[in-house]
């Protein structure tokens, strides 16, 4: 860079040139060259930095640990900050997530940042982005603060896609609650079964699962902001971190507390690790729905083709008139890279050397990832699939009358062993089931008919679907 397009300022080190035109500092601009690799830091946890500095700010001046002036100062730079959208936001935000495991660069960029624009906003005042912005805090305490807000916020998020797919998916079981069809256990023929029935385990499923996010979630609520530098608050006013997390709480609407153990705070992401459990059980199960759709849906000649799908786009460059399971590929996609997030969360979170965690920053970004891409894909499952979805009945007739197993219905009149012989009859001769049964001499027509009731093995009218 020629003169005319840089600044020198000097940090602890030594001096720095910084492009003229950016707000940042001389820390800042060092991340920024030292760390140029993979992806750039979340705005997520920008806001929730900023929303953090302008409560800490408040704090310490309603303590007395800070000027009203500089508070306000700070407050004014931050508020105007977070009027920008994500692109202005990101000009001022450079930072790649590979950088020092605890985010020090990325809570000093907003140190820095709302510093400088404090100072420009009131020239003359001094506003230090360690003395001022970072008053009372440590980047082992903010990161950690920050990482538990914007989990909570993606969250926030995730809960009502999950009861979005469930209310799609109810639809569905009212509508075919009595519409019976072949069941199938280990990939072979078994008794029947609704298709309303089966529906209403993935739903039952997914409401276990969006129980289990929703009573993890307010582990994460636990703040480590008031630990500072190792977990003993040292440089923390009295009575600041309290009102930090009463003012956190009503920008995001839940109850953020700060009377937690710190040191666990800062040397472990325990919350993270087992909420994400949590979302990694939801991927599972995601997969698992969304297979069995994709499967029941498979054909449409060749195949079992008992649903049938939206053709949301063409579904080849070459075999005209094909159709893709699409949205299920992409949710079992989105699954696999959830249970690779799970593994980088649980190795990072294992990595709490002594009294601080160095993994923090890709262990948030692993989390946020994960429900990012399980609320787009799970929103598009329900909209673009399971909305559209429409059963074959004919062909579920078909394979219904077709089916072997219901001789099971058989057992209890003429025994176990006398069914299973009309059922290996039928298939080594080629015969339906009631030829091989009255064949056998073992039942009469009327007996047959009276037994062989679809419906009625299915239990369908003593089986509760919100269990």
């Amino acid at each position: 860079m020629s003169k005319k397009e840089y600044r020198v300022e000097s940090d602890t080190i030594g001096p720095v040139k910084i492009p003229k035109e950016a707000i940042w500092g001389p820390q800042t601009e060092r991340s920024r060259n030292n760390f140029p690799s993979g992806e750039l830091m979340p705005l997520a946890i920008i806001r929730a930095f900023l929303h953090l500095k302008k409560a800490a700010a408040e704090s310490n001046v309603e303590v007395g640990d800070e000027t009203a002036d500089k508070g306000a100062a700070i407050e004014e730079a931050i508020d105007q900050l977070l009027k920008l959208n994500d692109s202005e936001l990101r000009k001022d935000f450079p930072l790649h997530v590979l950088q020092t495991g605890s985010g020090t660069q990325s809570n000093m960029n907003v140190n820095e940042v709302v510093a400088n624009l404090a100072n420009k906003l009131h020239p003359g005042l001094n506003v230090l982005p360690n003395d001022d912005v970072n008053r009372g805090q440590s980047s082992n305490d903010t990161y950690p603060t920050a990482m538990n807000i914007v989990a909570v916020e993606a969250l926030d998020k995730l809960e009502p896609a999950v009861q979005h797919l469930i209310d799609e998916l109810k639809n569905k079981q009212n509508k075919y609650w009595k519409t019976v069809k072949v069941g199938r256990t280990h990939l072979q023929d078994a008794t029947p079964i609704t298709f309303g029935q089966e529906v209403s385990g993935y739903i039952s499923a997914l409401k276990h699962d969006l129980n289990y996010i929703q009573e993890l979630k307010p582990t994460l609520y636990e703040l480590a902001i008031g630990g500072t530098a190792v977990g003993t608050g040292l440089n923390a006013a009295p009575g600041m971190t309290a009102k930090i997390a009463g003012k956190l709480s009503r920008v995001y609407g839940h109850e953020f507390k700060v009377n937690t153990n710190k040191f666990w705070g800062l040397a472990h992401h325990s919350g993270l690790d087992v909420v994400h459990g949590a979302l990694k059980t939801l991927a599972a199960d995601m997969f698992k729905i969304a297979q069995d759709i994709r499967f029941l849906a498979s054909g449409p000649r060749a195949g079992y083709h008992e649903l049938n799908i939206p053709a949301n786009e063409p579904g080849s460059s070459i075999m005209p008139g094909k159709v893709n399971p699409t949205q299920a590929e992409a949710v079992t996609m989105a699954a696999a890279k959830v249970f690779g997030n799970d593994t980088t969360i649980t190795f990072a979170c294992s990595q709490g050397n002594f009294e601080m965690n160095v993994y923090k920053t890709v262990m948030i970004t692993a989390f946020l990832d994960s429900c990012d891409i399980l609320t787009g894909t799970i929103t598009g499952f329900a909209d673009k699939m399971i909305a559209g979805l429409t059963v074959n009945a004919e062909k579920m007739d078909d394979l219904l009358e077709s089916s072997l197993m219901t001789v099971t219905a058989l057992s209890p009149h003429i025994g176990y062993h006398a069914a299973a012989k009309i059922a290996q009859t039928a298939d080594k001769e080629g015969t339906t089931l009631k030829e091989a049964a009255l064949k056998s001499g073992k039942l009469t027509k009327e007996e047959y008919d009276k037994w062989m009731d679809y419906m009625a093995m299915t239990n369908v009218s003593q089986t509760n679907p919100e269990k």
